[in-house]
């Protein structure tokens, strides 16, 4: 009887533990998808506000117009840039996660 319990006592704290990894990966994984986020928040930001600057000083419309079309493309391909990036990171997040999981599966076979 003893035996029986000790053995549901250590799988409960391997089950224990395993939740534990995996929060811990998915806040740790959070964390880094925030501070890429944030951290081009800061850049889109600095350069729409470089490019104000430019365009206020522009001497004419067609400078205008080629200062407002290179930010344009700029800022198109950082945020397609940005998005391959998260998505990578939100995919190795799903990974990280489900590893305990695999884990357990396997131990249980």
């Amino acid at each position: 009887m003893m035996s029986g319990f000790t053995d549901l006592q250590k799988m409960s704290q391997g089950n224990m533990d395993s939740a534990m990894k995996m929060f811990g990966e998915m806040t740790k994984g959070w964390q880094a998808i925030a501070a890429e986020f944030s951290d081009y928040t800061k850049r889109s930001f600095e350069d729409g506000t470089s490019t104000f600057e430019k365009l206020l000083g522009a001497k004419s419309l067609e400078q205008a117009m080629d200062i407002q079309t290179k930010y344009v493309k700029r800022s198109y391909d950082e945020y397609m840039h940005q998005m391959a990036k998260v998505g990578s990171m939100y995919a190795e997040l799903a990974k990280e996660a489900y590893r305990p999981v695999e884990k357990l599966m396997q131990q249980g076979r």
